[in-house]
């Protein structure tokens, strides 16, 4: 389990493809604190370390996390956000994220609010946003501020904008959507017979 609270970026050093599969490989500031067999949120996508090396650690993206996900796009060079999963007893600063990318949106619209960005984003999904929820976009915990039909607007405030990598993010950037596990469970029960 994680929060949405991004603990670093990490950078992408080596894409290598193998049958199906994709190996990303990753330098971070924490590497050295990390191990085979972790859970780590990657642009909100729970990927397990296979691999250290030196200042670099490697993950195993299967075809259906290429597909479901934004990170069959990313280049070498590339930042992610970063975040290791929740330990028992931390304060749980955003809300709960299960690492579990739902869907990708596309940014349609930046409105500069003076003193934050508010961004837009459509989705093709059956699931649901609602205001003032919270909603995972590439790992970060935000605010939903306006919910529609297949689009909802989160404020960015200068902070987040500096030290997550959606300061990179551009209308038709498209980023990873975990929608509220709780709204998740909540439409399920609603919409089963």
């Amino acid at each position: 389990m994680f929060t949405g609270i991004v603990e670093s970026l990490a950078t992408v050093e080596k894409i290598e493809k193998e049958g199906s599969n994709v190996h990303l490989t990753f330098s971070s500031g924490v590497t050295a604190e990390l191990k085979i067999d972790q859970s780590i949120a990657h642009n909100g996508c729970c990927l397990t370390v296979v691999n250290i090396s030196g200042r670099t650690y490697r993950v195993t993206c299967i075809e259906e996390t290429m597909k479901r996900t934004n990170l069959g796009v990313l280049k070498t060079g590339d930042l992610v956000n970063f975040e290791r999963c929740v330990k028992v007893g931390d304060r749980l600063d955003g809300h709960i994220v299960q690492g579990h990318v739902d869907a990708v949106a596309k940014c349609t619209e930046i409105i500069d609010r003076g003193g934050s960005k508010e961004f837009v984003f459509s989705y093709d999904s059956d699931e649901i946003t609602v205001e003032k929820g919270s909603v995972t976009l590439n790992g970060i915990s935000l605010t939903v501020v306006q919910s529609g039909q297949k689009f909802f607007s989160v404020h960015i405030i200068p902070y987040t904008l500096d030290n997550t990598n959606f300061g990179q993010v551009k209308i038709g950037t498209f980023v990873n959507v975990e929608f509220d596990v709780v709204g998740k469970y909540v439409r399920r029960l609603m919409t089963t017979p």
